[in-house]
């Protein structure tokens, strides 16, 4: 009687593990999904299936845009890439994606219908996820394909036909970094069909930055922008923008040729550094110290989307006045690579630049309002050394009628003429001037042009009657303006929307520095030099007017004086070719302090 009834209880155990053996397992497969793949799946059996479902793949083929829709079952465990899409940050990816493209189907600027294209997405994440919530019709492009997402394309040069897409979409803020915004922009436009949308994601969040992404899309409107949190720590934030293709945007771009300034120009101009308001007594000192002020453009904003970088110096000298000691070392140009125009008229500096071919267009004319030819005064006085070294004031100026003097004919361009056929909206320009007293001449012209809005950023010298350094208490002869009437015309840029600056000339370009020994004015140094700071030496001489300053900098010796001189002594050592013979005392005229009798 046990034995029977012990044959019933031992099926029911067997039945009773196995089932839990099934249980187990289902339960296993289930938090595989949950915990791995998302829990994406939407099948009864909870994807006991080897593949969550058919995925439709868009394929392109040669001249015809999108060609088809075929299926495809490379997702399966077959496929060499199942370990990608089962990875965390693949799935962490598609989840973040695909909230996006819902959010953008309720609100209409994408369907499940719609054509789409993801541009440079080097895995198709953002393809993966457009197919999981429903839109089939999708594929992506990246310089390297991917397949089944991803095909072989680039953003500057999409391998569809025009008018194919309904929806393009930029993720990960992959357009800031490209480096033809201008080249993406138009292709992303050429491939949308009329009406369609495009959705693009960026970091940079600078109102200037924003305007000038909007100019490269000159066929479509703005729809929507607003900001978002991003995938992950490495991008907290990120913009998006919504632009919609209508060709009517077009014509009215090309109808507006009058030039005005933006509300947002405007904007960084009231974030500039003030003007100096009173005529400084010593502007070699003033306006030099002013340039550390200065905040340039690139510090206040992102310049990522513009098609070109131009600095156009009008007044160069030679190479290293101002744009190998300035521009090249000091002007913040955000990993750009900038080509320059050297405009000099001057002969002195013109065989310098022929081994700067490659990076410095020279223009061996004179700006000016027409093109003509005009006649120029050649300066002979004792800083013709200087200029000669590039580091003086300019040799040339227009002919003055009481002043006797060598006179060279030199020919003229219309510089605003110039700028407008060179340069477009689209690039970032940085213009300095410093044209002896013809900017008064100049900047009219490029307002009554409109080229004045095509530069971003000008530093200007402006040339008065300033106080001389050799002779204290008297002006220069040389211009006619006053500080008063150089004052109105920064004022007036700046009030019209236009960054500019007061340039000090060549004393900030690096110039004026001694060639020579050591030297003091202590004899009780004995010939060994003061070792300070050129800033400190500046400091001191502000608060000491009655003692001699001495210093050193990186090619000798130094001194300036207040008046009469008191005992100097050189040290000359002597090196393993005898005394050094390039040693030499220069008594300077022209750097920071006058000096009448030594």
């Amino acid at each position: 009687m046990e034995i029977t009834s012990a044959k019933p209880s031992l099926l029911r155990n067997l039945l009773l593990r196995a089932l839990l053996f099934c249980v187990f397992l289902f339960l296993l497969r289930f938090t595989f999904l949950v915990t791995i793949t998302g829990g994406s799946c939407n099948l009864g059996d909870f994807c006991f299936s080897s593949s969550p479902r058919n995925l439709n793949f868009v394929i392109p083929t040669a001249g015809s845009g999108i060609s088809a829709v075929i299926a495809n079952d490379d997702i399966s465990v077959s496929n060499p890439r199942r370990d990608l899409y089962t990875s965390k940050q693949w799935v962490k990816a598609v989840q973040y994606y695909s909230s996006i493209f819902q959010d953008l189907i309720a609100h209409g600027y994408l369907s499940p219908h719609s054509k789409s294209l993801c541009v440079d997405t080097p895995l198709g994440q953002d393809v993966f996820a457009l197919k999981e919530i429903g839109v089939e019709d999708s594929i992506g492009i990246f310089k390297k394909a991917a397949k089944p997402l991803v095909v072989k394309g680039e953003g500057h040069r999409i391998p569809f036909d025009d008018n194919t897409f309904d929806f393009i979409f930029s993720g990960e803020a992959r357009f800031d970094a490209s480096a033809r915004p201008v080249d993406v922009a138009s292709e992303i436009a050429r491939a949308l069909k009329p009406q369609g949308f495009a959705v693009v994601h960026i970091k940079a969040n600078d109102t200037y930055s924003f305007n000038s992404f909007l100019d490269l899309f000159n066929s479509c409107k703005l729809v929507k922008v607003h900001d978002i949190d991003g995938m992950d720590s490495s991008l907290p934030y990120i913009r998006e923008i919504v632009l919609k293709k209508d060709i009517g945007i077009l014509y009215a771009h090309n109808n507006n040729s009058k030039c005005s300034v933006s509300g947002h120009r405007r904007e960084l101009v009231r974030k500039a550094e003030p003007l100096i308001g009173e005529e400084p007594l010593k502007p070699w000192i003033t306006l030099k110290r002013n340039i550390k002020n200065v905040k340039y453009l690139p510090s206040m904003v992102d310049i990522s989307f513009k098609n070109r970088y131009v600095y156009v110096d009008v007044g160069a000298r030679n190479y290293g006045s101002s744009i190998g000691s300035w521009f090249k070392k000091q002007y913040p140009k955000q990993n750009k690579t900038f080509h320059v125009y050297a405009i000099e008229a001057d002969k002195a500096f013109h065989q310098q630049y022929n081994a700067k071919k490659k990076t410095v267009t020279l223009l061996p004319y004179a700006a000016w309002v027409r093109n003509e030819t005009l006649l120029f005064q050649v300066s002979h006085d004792p800083n013709q050394e200087e200029a000669s070294q590039g580091s003086g004031m300019g040799r040339l100026r227009p002919r003055q009628s009481d002043v006797n003097g060598e006179v060279n004919e030199i020919q003229a361009f219309d510089f605003a003429e110039w700028l407008n056929n060179t340069v477009t909206e689209r690039d970032f320009v940085v213009m300095k001037m410093d044209v002896e007293g013809t900017e008064f001449d100049l900047i009219p012209r490029l307002f009554e042009t409109g080229a004045i809005c095509l530069i971003d950023e000008i530093f200007l010298e402006c040339h008065y009657n300033r106080w001389q350094r050799c002779c204290p208490g008297e002006r220069s002869r040389k211009y006619e303006k006053s500080y008063g009437q150089c004052l109105e015309l920064f004022t007036s840029l700046r009030e019209k929307g236009i960054l500019v600056h007061q340039w000090c000339g060549w004393w900030c370009e690096g110039g004026g520095a001694n060639v020579g020994a050591c030297c003091t004015t202590l004899l009780k140094h004995q010939g060994r030099c003061r070792f300070e700071d050129e800033d400190e030496m500046l400091k001191k001489e502000d608060r000491v007017h009655d003692k001699d300053v001495t210093g050193t900098r990186h090619n000798g010796g130094i001194v300036w004086l207040q008046g009469s001189s008191s005992v100097i002594s050189m040290y000359i050592r002597k090196g393993k070719h005898g005394i050094n013979q390039d040693a030499k005392t220069v008594w300077e005229f022209t750097f920071l302090h006058p000096f009448s009798s030594f």
